[in-house]
């Protein structure tokens, strides 16, 4: 198969990180795999596949992630059998691509919780299928854009950062002490653990405030991975509440693999979410978490038992949650550790949601074009 992916920029979100492995699995199985890009360079472009051809659209970064020169007569040159467009601006103009390319099978994926662009509501009708990352996406799709049930596929998202399998030789205990000590972590402090962009709906200030309810008695520190324009403010609520130096800003991480190794509990207070990558790596790295109900939450990990979900804004239940994980003894917390690396490495497996995909395209391009 021809296979053309479509994202305007390779940033270091989530949804990023999944083109570049969907990209580079579908061209190791063989396929003719194409990426078109509004915005050249980004965070991640470094890590595409030689493999998989890479043409980005703006001939100099305008940072505008919306502007798409000669989209359609690029896309009409590849004259792909499948045309994926993934991210919310590629979305918007998955519709007009699927009217000026009929003989390509084009879909459209559900990968947010944000508010949809008229454009890309528009584009959900005009494309033959669409994909979902998780079930509570798909039924935002039915219920409130008024899609049919059997238009919509739910795949997954992959582990981009798997850990090590079972097997293979875990990270060392030296390289965990390394990891956690470079930060003035000792071996009693509990590591609260968020890998996520600074944005506002990522709501790092609410980890921050909950943080700063914790015992006194308690030695803890929590760590933000990532990078984005919210990163300031959050750092000047941590120096308000004089918490500089136990809230630790670590920036953007390439592979943050060694900071789930090294953590003790993921948490998350995201107001907005189609199905977290941070959540099913952690929980795959065995961390129990803490999370905020949104979008797909619950499908990232198995509530109750591998760690808790709290309704949105309640600070008192999540810091409930918190206090009692970080007073487990150590069988309970071997129990939840091995639950979660076992549902997270089956669930999120890449190569299960890779073949998942090709056989939707094999069966979409099968199918005769309504």
């Amino acid at each position: 198969m021809k296979i053309l992916v479509v994202q305007d920029h390779l940033r270091s979100g989530g949804t990023e990180r999944q083109t570049v492995l969907l990209t580079r699995a579908f061209a190791a199985l063989g396929h003719a795999t194409a990426l078109l890009t509004f915005r050249p360079g980004g965070d991640i472009a470094g890590t595409l596949d030689p493999a998989v051809t890479h043409r980005p659209l703006q001939p100099f970064d305008s940072g505008l992630d919306w502007f798409a020169p000669g989209l359609a007569r690029a896309a009409a040159r590849l004259a792909p059998d499948i045309l994926l467009c993934m991210g919310r601006m590629a979305n918007c103009y998955a519709g007009g691509l699927q009217r000026k390319l009929p003989a390509s099978v084009v879909l459209s994926t559900m990968r947010t919780g944000k508010p949809l662009p008229w454009l890309f509501r528009r584009s959900l009708q005009l494309t033959r299928h669409v994909v979902a990352n998780s079930q509570e996406a798909k039924q935002t799709l039915v219920t409130r854009h008024g899609l049919s049930s059997d238009r919509i596929s739910v795949i997954y998202n992959s582990l981009v950062f798997p850990p090590p399998s079972p097997g293979a030789p875990p990270a060392t205990e030296a390289a965990r002490i390394a990891t956690r000590a470079a930060q003035g972590a000792g071996a009693a402090t509990v590591v609260l653990l968020c890998v996520a962009m600074f944005r506002p709906e990522k709501n790092q200030r609410e980890l921050i405030e909950i943080a700063a309810g914790l015992p006194a008695d308690l030695d803890w520190q929590l760590w933000l991975a990532g990078d984005g324009p919210t990163r300031a403010s959050c750092a000047r609520l941590a120096a308000g509440k004089k918490l500089a130096a136990r809230v630790k800003f670590l920036g953007w991480q390439r592979d943050p693999g060694p900071l789930y190794a090294a953590a003790d509990v993921a948490v998350h207070a995201s107001r907005s979410e189609s199905l977290s990558n941070f959540i099913i790596e952690a929980q795959a790295a065995g961390l129990p978490a803490v999370v905020y109900a949104a979008q797909g939450i619950g499908e990232c990990m198995v509530p109750g038992e591998t760690g808790f979900v709290i309704g949105p804004g309640d600070r008192a239940a999540f810091l409930a949650a918190l206090v009692r994980l970080t007073g487990e003894d150590s069988a309970a917390r071997r129990t939840r550790h091995d639950r979660a690396a076992a549902h997270a490495r089956l669930t999120f497996d890449p190569q299960r949601q890779v073949a998942a995909y090709l056989r939707l395209f094999q069966k979409l391009s099968a199918s005769p074009a309504p």
